[in-house]
């Protein structure tokens, strides 16, 4: 258990052409670098909690955090490229699903229910260099999958083993669904219309089957998404024509864009490309999230900051943290923090959407390299404004 080094707290309000938007009070939580995050209750006492790599930050006031395990480090990355919150041995504490990019493997760690000693992690299976791990309902059973983005590798997916009570068993089964190698980047969502989710990389889709974790998935070369698309790709209705088109950034790269599926003469699918924006880089991580409660998702992403060691293009370019009005493919750029990394935040590799501070709208926990940051969501800035005077 250790003390928190945080911040204070501060009123972000930023705009959308002339019109004030919303209005966030950002607070850096810690010192840590991990790019990972999520926000679950650890100890069961009913208040929300952050777990970002080696530690879980005790809410809701964030300042006092626990150990979990100690991560192999590589310059100035950690092999943790996920922290997702799932039940896996079905005591009723959440336990944390992650991969790892040099140990090559998934694995969890065994929550101790909410005592503050370490975890013991378990590991599932050597999958390969692990970009992502994704977490989705592939087989509609109200229950996700992990399936991880391994760039070079086959596609697997991993059902959590549950007993006849539902409860988690601690142990997974593991599907290949193709020979097809698959590069950096992942997708899940209904590409041909049919009802099931298809899995989306960079080289094109993978048609769910009617047995999707017994069955091979055929494989749709059917476009080309960049070397560096993000993890995840979205798969989403763009322009309203009922149709699910894709949303990419470039993790690697400088740009931000959709892909409008159309159709041509003889009724085959056609893929258009469009740009969101193209100044920007490092897109690394997507979300779809209804942040201003319109009844329409935003798409929540930022920068991820030294995503290659400093390498990729753009790497000393300012931070940022954006959502995007999506307006059926006129998207607009609303800015949530922005400037030099150590003072803002971008993105890293898995944010966390969630209403942490329990006021009903959704604030935004962005783990990275430039450190932990939580955006308490304040709703409409004219709101919070009025009721200040």
């Amino acid at each position: 258990m250790g003390s928190v080094m945080m911040t204070a707290l501060a009123m972000v309000v930023f705009q959308a052409g002339n019109s004030p938007v919303l209005a966030f009070d950002r607070q850096r939580i810690g010192d840590t670098t991990y790019e990972a995050c999520s926000v679950c209750d650890v100890n069961q006492d009913g208040a929300l909690d952050i777990v970002s790599g080696e530690y879980w930050f005790e809410g809701p006031q964030f300042k006092t955090r626990h150990k979990i395990c100690t991560l192999t480090a590589n310059e100035d990355y950690f092999d943790d490229f996920s922290d997702y919150p799932m039940d896996v041995n079905g005591d009723g504490y959440p336990d944390i699903v992650s991969g790892a990019w040099w140990g090559q493997k998934i694995e969890w760690r065994e929550n101790p229910k909410g005592k503050p000693v370490e975890w013991t992690s378990h590991d599932v299976a050597k999958v390969g260099n692990v970009e992502r791990p994704c977490f989705w309902d592939i087989d509609g059973d109200g229950v996700v999958e992990v399936v991880p983005n391994t760039p070079g590798n086959v596609q697997t997916i991993f059902k959590l083993n549950r007993d006849a009570n539902g409860k988690g068993t601690g142990s997974f089964t593991k599907h290949v669904i193709s020979d097809v190698k698959t590069g950096h980047g992942l997708g899940f969502g209904d590409v041909n219309g049919d009802g099931r989710g298809d899995l989306v990389i960079s080289s094109g889709w993978f048609e769910q089957p009617a047995k999707p974790m017994e069955q091979e998935w055929p494989f749709h070369k059917d476009f080309d998404l960049g070397a560096s698309a993000s993890v995840p790709i979205l798969v989403y209705d763009v322009n309203g024509d009922g149709m699910n088109d894709l949303i990419v950034g470039m993790g690697h790269d400088y740009g931000l864009f959709w892909w409008q599926q159309g159709r041509d003469s003889d009724s085959k699918a056609t893929w258009t490309k469009h740009a969101i924006e193209t100044k920007r880089s490092q897109y690394h991580d997507l979300a779809l999230a209804d942040l201003d409660k319109d009844g329409q998702p935003e798409l929540v992403t930022g920068k991820r900051y030294r995503a290659h060691v400093g390498h990729d293009p753009g790497a000393d370019d300012p931070v940022g943290l954006y959502y995007f009005k999506i307006d059926k493919g006129a998207f607009k750029r609303v800015t949530i923090d922005y400037g030099s990394p150590d003072q803002h935040s971008g993105s890293g590799i898995y944010l966390w959407i969630a209403d942490v501070s329990g006021n009903g709208w959704k604030d935004i926990v962005a783990a990275g390299k430039e450190g932990m940051y939580l955006f308490r969501n304040q709703g409409p800035a004219s709101q919070v404004a009025a009721a200040s005077r």
